[in-house]
């Protein structure tokens, strides 16, 4: 499941309808992004998306994650529009038969979606907007996976 969602969600309900009847898998991973305050410097995020694209880009990823860490299964929740601090931004969840593959591909979904997932990430605080583009970091960790086919 692949969803952009233009209002709050609850993590916990979305990681139990996950879990629910899976009588083989051994272990479901999962991620959760808050939005961040920035010791007070933003106030409210804004993230856009394309929607039919962004979706598309994502399920590839995760198709590529599916194959690459044998997953039972995956689940990606993406906020988009306005997202106050604190309030969940992400919800990543995978199954697979164990847990090493399911941690990995967790955080190979979650470093996808950090750095080359087509979103536009926008802050607003008492000094204005800023455009946020991935770090220096968010690109390093990108590219161990692509160094570890």
């Amino acid at each position: 499941m692949i969803s952009l969602a233009p209002e709050p969600f609850d993590p916990g309900g979305l990681l139990s309808g996950f879990c629910a009847g899976r009588t083989e898998t051994g272990a479901v991973a999962t991620f959760t992004g808050l939005a961040r305050a920035e010791a007070g410097q933003t106030t409210v995020l804004e993230l856009e998306a394309y929607p039919g694209f962004t979706e598309r880009a994502i399920a590839e990823i995760a198709d590529q994650a599916r194959a690459r860490f044998a997953l039972q299964d995956f689940a990606v929740v993406h906020r988009v529009g306005k997202i106050a601090p604190g309030e969940p931004i992400v919800f990543v969840a995978v199954a697979a038969v164990h847990r090493r593959a399911a941690f990995e591909a967790c955080d190979f979904l979650m470093d996808y979606l950090k750095s080359r997932a087509p979103f536009w990430k926008k802050e607003t605080g008492p000094a204005g907007d800023r455009w946020i583009e991935p770090r220096a970091q968010d690109h390093a960790d990108i590219a161990r996976w692509e160094s570890s086919t």
